[in-house]
């Protein structure tokens, strides 16, 4: 690697992905892009952000680079393709992928950078858009110690919670954990907001009771405020949630578990897919749980902060 700061490579710039490159530009490093759609990473490109033709493009001019894309073929593609970071990368190089994927294709991306000298880590991510953009993330990571002792403080630029999990695939299999914490949480929110909207009460008023007791979460505090301003653009696509979803499930029947939560967690996520709100906010679960009860959410009274008169 070069004696200064490593040149920092970066696949893919979606919700998350562009803030989290972007806090890594702002220290000070060299960036190099690629990202199926250019115009994503203007402003990175803008502020001195190199472009890349193909992930191993990225590869051929980085010496640690970051992976953030959609889906497990997507990482498939982008690390292990015909034109991906492996094909480019020099030995002693590190990829870092940071999508939510499946802990088995960890492990293969692990082996085979292995037999190429190469390192891996997974290192998926929760916050969504906030944490990207606020550098607050927890990032937790699968893979050798000692490759991610030596990218800690890159991973701490971006996040504030950084644990190491173990070997290959471990990040991948927290990960998967978080979502099933997620998954139960949201249902949880989404289902008092509507008894509490039905009972008559103030929505406000409810929250600042129950957010600061044994019901508080993350997911109560960050969410609630988008629902009542009718604001269901992603922090974290439903699309990608579902993705998730079906990882866990795949893993808990690998390990012969019954998860009847994540069930029915992902049969009320197919309902909202079906919807048509694949593209929103996992928080749209509240529009779609009224849309089942023939009620509409829009029709909630705004925040009071929002309200003429």
């Amino acid at each position: 690697m070069s004696s200064d700061k490593p040149r920092i490579g970066w696949v893919g710039l979606g919700v998350m992905g562009l803030s989290m490159a972007s806090h890594l530009q702002n220290k000070g490093y060299s960036l190099t892009l690629f990202t199926r759609t250019k115009s994503k990473g203007q402003p990175l490109l803008d502020a001195g952000a190199h472009w890349a033709d193909s992930p191993a493009e990225v590869a051929r001019v980085g010496d640690i680079v970051f992976t953030m894309v959609g889906h497990p073929s997507d990482v498939r593609e982008v690390i292990l393709g015909q034109d991906g970071v492996l094909k480019s990368l020099k030995p002693e190089g590190i990829v870092v992928d940071m999508t939510t994927s499946q802990p088995s294709l960890a492990v293969e991306i692990f082996e085979t950078a292995k037999s190429l000298q190469i390192h891996a880590l997974d290192a998926p991510v929760s916050g969504g858009d906030v944490g990207a953009k606020n550098g607050s993330l927890s990032i937790m990571v699968g893979g050798d110690q000692k490759v991610f002792e030596q990218i800690r403080p890159l991973l701490e630029i971006m996040g504030k919670t950084i644990v190491y999990q173990g070997g290959a695939g471990s990040g991948q299999h927290t990960k998967a954990t978080n979502q099933i914490l997620v998954a139960s949480g949201i249902i949880g929110v989404c289902e008092a907001m509507l008894y509490a909207w039905q009972a008559g009460l103030d929505l406000e008023t409810v929250l600042t009771s129950v957010s600061s007791g044994a019901a508080g979460s993350w997911g109560l505090s960050n969410y609630t405020p988008r629902m009542l301003r009718q604001n269901f653009e992603p922090g974290f696509y439903v699309e990608h949630f579902i993705k998730d979803l079906g990882i866990a499930m795949e893993e808990a029947k690998r390990m012969k578990l019954d998860l009847p939560g994540l069930k029915l967690a992902m049969s009320l996520y197919e309902e909202v897919r079906n919807r048509g709100y694949e593209r929103k906010g996992i928080h749209v679960l509240q529009k779609a749980l009224a849309e089942m009860n023939r009620l509409n959410w829009e029709s909630v009274p705004r925040p009071r902060s929002e309200r003429s008169g």
